[in-house]
């Protein structure tokens, strides 16, 4: 137990930096994050968001790559295209769900910093705007990255810093479990998808780049837990 004042003013302290769930909350928002997006209608939102990162993840490849994009187009039932010209077709076309996942981790991890909770969500916001200044063009796909907008907005008016934490920590596990369920889809697909044109371009079969991506998502949420518990040590440790 803490020795005296100074003591429990350093374990307030490292309280009030973190928004880390106890180890049970972190399955309960887990287990919500999944109940969620198998919601009809209520789902929807979230596969937009899975998918805005997902297209928003080959247009940084591709410019990282020193490709151009021209734009992104989101349809209503999730799926997405990015159309652009040069860069890495293996790098662009692997970082798709790839990168969905990562900025699932990423967003998990601002969602832990208690302090940057309001300004998390309020960057998100502004990153899904200037991809609709710079990369969009359809009526649909501008109003689809619209709402998202909003969607992310919105929590902002909740008071309490602990919910808008668990919000943004729900929003990060929703992001990765459909990039965790998005690549199943792709072994339906004949002839269309990102695992079948790295198939074509690697002589790899389709079906190992779909693993690659799945064990990837478990991965971040592996990563996720692994955070969780650590904090939790530390915190025990710190008030014996």
């Amino acid at each position: 137990m803490p020795n005296g004042p100074m003591d429990s003013a350093r374990i307030s302290s490292d309280s009030a930096h973190f928004a880390m769930p106890s180890k049970s909350r972190f399955f309960l928002e887990l287990l919500l994050a999944i109940i969620v997006i198998r919601i009809p209608f209520i789902s929807v939102p979230f596969k937009w968001l899975e998918s805005y990162f997902h297209e928003l993840s080959h247009g940084i490849a591709t410019v990282l790559t020193a490709g151009s994009v021209s734009h992104i187009q989101l349809f209503p039932n999730g799926a997405g295209l990015c159309y652009s010209q040069g860069g890495w077709p293996i790098i662009i076309a692997f970082c798709g769900y790839f990168g969905a996942a990562l900025w699932g981790y990423l967003i998990y991890n601002l969602a832990t910093w208690q302090r940057a909770i309001r300004v998390s969500f309020a960057c998100l916001a502004a990153l899904v705007a200037l991809t609709i200044l710079l990369w969009a063009r359809d009526l649909l796909t501008i109003v689809i990255l619209s709402s998202l907008v909003l969607l992310l907005l919105l929590p902002l008016k909740l008071s309490h810093v602990s919910l808008l934490a668990a919000t943004l920590r729900v929003v990060a596990m929703m992001i990765m479990l459909n990039a965790l369920a998005s690549p199943l889809v792709l072994l339906g697909l004949s002839g269309r998808g990102d695992a079948v044109a790295l198939a074509q371009m690697t002589w790899i079969p389709a079906w190992i780049w779909v693993a690659i991506w799945l064990a990837f998502s478990l991965w971040m949420l592996y990563l996720c837990w692994q955070r969780v518990l650590r904090h939790a040590a530390k915190s025990k440790s710190t008030k014996l």
